[in-house]
């Protein structure tokens, strides 16, 4: 059976005890990034020891899963679940298959009939929508912001767009630090008027939360991990 585990999204104190009781009686546990897994895992079984529940002496196999090695890895971790071992599917943080590993084998796993389940959790997108203040009953995930200037236009043209018919809807993304200003200057030259809310270091301890329009926002140094909001017109707040 395939175990589709949340992590926490920066703070350890935000595992739960399914996830740590999920992780700790797998027989693999396929992860995008080894070292933060090991810490994790760790973590995992603090917990059950506070729980006073038995962590039994299972030592999983770690098995790296990222991107590039997807299909290569599909044979494999197929087996692994055909046979009816315990494997769970992690991502460097939050949940796996949002803009993470994952969608291969979940594809594979509903083509073949193999049971899998999903431990919920902590989510940046989620996260971010709350600090952000804006009516959210209508958001559009757009996972990474196009690297390349032509392609980041495009795409705050379409959000331009789809807010004169729905102009109540908010768009959540992430972008790097090494960006957030030209992806900004893109903001102000197509949605000058829009609130804009950055959202950075989720649940660590330097976590901020910056709201303005993309020209007041430049004025920021904004580092660490990014979700950005792009909120609706002044003018229809």
């Amino acid at each position: 059976m395939l175990n589709v585990v949340a992590t926490p999204i920066g703070n350890l104190d935000d595992l739960s005890y399914r996830q740590a009781k999920t992780l700790t009686s797998s027989d693999m546990i396929l992860v995008e990034d080894t070292r933060t897994a090991k810490n994790l895992i760790d973590r995992a079984k603090e917990v059950m020891r506070k729980y006073k529940s038995d962590t039994s002496q299972k030592i999983p196999k770690i098995e790296s899963y990222y991107k590039d090695v997807e299909m290569q890895k599909l044979p494999l971790i197929m087996k692994w679940l055909e046979r009816e071992n315990a494997v769970s599917l992690i991502s460097e943080a939050g949940m796996p298959l949002i803009s993470d590993p994952g969608y291969i084998l979940i594809k594979a796993c509903i083509q073949k009939n193999i049971t899998f389940t999903v431990i919920p959790g902590p989510s940046a997108v989620t996260t971010a929508l709350i600090y952000a203040g804006f009516k959210s009953d209508q958001f559009m995930f757009l996972g990474f912001l196009p690297k390349k200037g032509r392609k980041l236009q495009k795409l705050i043209e379409k959000i331009a767009i789809i807010q004169q018919t729905l102009p109540e809807t908010v768009f959540v993304g992430f972008e790097s630090p090494l960006r957030i200003q030209e992806t900004l200057k893109v903001i102000e030259e197509i949605l000058p008027l829009h609130q804009i809310v950055i959202a950075r270091e989720l649940t660590k301890k330097f976590e901020e939360i910056h709201r303005g329009t993309a020209k007041e926002l430049q004025s920021e140094v904004i580092k660490g991990e990014i979700t950005l909001i792009i909120g609706p017109s002044t003018s229809t707040l």
